[in-house]
């Protein structure tokens, strides 16, 4: 093409829409609402979900990097309600069933790929949202469970996996006993060990669960196991705790993260999903003490990104398996088939109606899904 003609094409495109722009005014657009019509709700990569159980048309969400999503709405529409604090990267989110106006969340995404960022602590909302005041442990670095006592909401238990980038000792297990305005940390293996996961028993909120993981990352590597990492239980909330190890059915040698999951229906059986030299699903039936192999097949590919596991409440036989696939067992996690084919990969959170096994919410990298007719759609 000629220079010149070129040019002349040039100014007159800049000539056309210079004398469109005279015509329109931003009076055209002031009665213009802008509203998010799907596919989902997303706001980076959902790492954990609550819902107020006696109103289930009211969802919490926490985001990779993207802060508190609340919808009132069963999921159709989304406000955020966290942007005003400092950080947006969230780990755990608690709602008070009680009082469901007192919300609390934990920041620092738990699932340390390298776009991880970490958090500042823990923050409580005491009118469903609206306001937030942090109350400690903002040296953690990374939140991934918080546990409300079920008869004493002074108790507190949260499980933090500390600094993803280097050492520090504000990692474990926390306990609050006067609302969170003071912490005691009650579980602690060393500098470069954090608690990846932890499990009340719904009938005994003295027992609890933690997976402990030895893990750390650096922008051009990440090992994901070692001597830190173990399966320990308490029955006196957090006073004492037992460590479990391969006398008692474990894999031997190092270990990497874990995923734990009590069956409501039946307190007893408990799985773990735990990476080590062959990475498997692990069932107790006496509450933990002893554990057997149920399979290595078909249950998971990067256990550091993704290894969350959940029970139906009314059935102990069905588990839900989140990794870069949605999977579902009935038969005790011996066998698993792949649910939710149409949804995004590398699934993070998950959340069961305790009254109505039917009605799942599971959040992904590509934003939330939710169900009605218990997987099938």
């Amino acid at each position: 093409m000629q220079p010149r003609l070129l040019l002349y094409i040039i100014l007159s495109v800049c000539f056309t829409a210079g004398s469109a722009a005279q015509k329109l005014s931003l009076e055209h657009f002031r009665e213009i609402k802008i509203r998010n019509i799907g596919p989902a709700g997303m706001s980076g990569r959902i790492t954990t979900i609550d819902v107020v159980n006696s109103q289930p048309h009211i969802i919490f969400v926490g985001t990779a990097s993207g802060g508190v999503w609340r919808s009132t709405s069963g999921g159709t529409t989304w406000a955020p309600v966290f942007d005003g604090q400092p950080v947006q990267s969230i780990g755990a989110l608690a709602i008070n069933q009680r009082n469901p106006s007192e919300i609390w969340v934990g920041t620092g995404e738990g699932n340390p790929r390298n776009s991880h960022n970490s958090g500042e602590g823990i923050f409580r909302s005491l009118d469903g949202g609206k306001s937030w005041t942090r109350m400690g442990l903002e040296n953690t670095r990374t939140i991934h469970r918080i546990i409300l006592h079920r008869d004493n909401p002074d108790i507190i238990h949260v499980a933090a996996l500390g600094s993803a980038w280097g050492p520090n000792e504000e990692r474990g297990v926390f306990r609050s006993t006067d609302g969170g305005h003071s912490w005691e940390k009650v579980l602690y293996v060393n500098d470069s060990t954090g608690c990846a996961d932890l499990v009340v028993d719904p009938a005994n909120p003295n027992k609890l669960i933690a997976a402990m993981w030895d893990y750390g990352r650096k922008p051009w590597t990440f090992y994901s196991g070692g001597a830190g990492s173990g399966l320990y239980v308490t029955f006196d909330g957090g006073d004492s705790w037992t460590k479990r190890t391969s006398e008692d059915g474990l894999p031997s040698g190092n270990l990497g993260r874990m995923g734990l999951a009590i069956a409501p229906s039946s307190p007893n059986i408990v799985y773990a999903l735990i990476e080590a030299k062959v990475n498997a699903l692990y069932r107790s039936e006496d509450g933990g003490f002893k554990w057997k192999k149920v399979s290595d097949e078909d249950i998971g590919n990067r256990p550091f990104y993704y290894a969350d596991i959940f029970v139906d409440p009314h059935n102990e036989n069905r588990i839900y398996n989140l990794w870069s696939r949605l999977s579902r067992s009935e038969d005790g996690g011996k066998t698993f088939e792949r649910i939710a084919r149409g949804t995004h990969a590398d699934h993070h959170a998950f959340w069961v109606h305790p009254d109505d096994p039917n009605y799942l919410i599971e959040g992904n990298d590509g934003g939330l899904n939710i169900s009605r007719d218990g997987g099938e759609t």
